[in-house]
């Protein structure tokens, strides 16, 4: 995951990326940011198989999110903040701007 604040300091661009060893044919990231909708950040697929998005987040809060891998998979992100319980019995991704 790579941060990139703004000068103002008013936003963060923040890259998500999963690699090639995902052995997906779509990805879609879900959080908080985007009330955990699979159709609003659709990860781009690289020639390599790897994924990647680029979104824009406010700074100064903590962000749960999970990538929805063809639709059927959760996967965490391995470079995420934190770690923290769902209700669901496993873990979210947290991201921390």
């Amino acid at each position: 995951m790579k941060k990139n604040y703004t000068k103002t300091g008013r936003s963060c661009k923040v890259t998500f990326e999963l690699p090639a060893n995902v052995n997906a044919e779509k990805v879609s990231l879900c959080g908080e940011f985007n009330e955990w909708d699979p159709e609003k950040n659709p990860l781009k697929k690289s020639k390599d198989g790897s994924f990647s998005i680029t979104i824009s987040l406010k700074p100064g809060r903590s962000y749960r999110y999970r990538y929805l891998v063809d639709g059927e998979r959760w996967e965490n992100d391995w470079s995420a903040d934190e770690y923290l319980p769902n209700e669901f019995g496993s873990d979210d991704s947290v991201v921390h701007i």
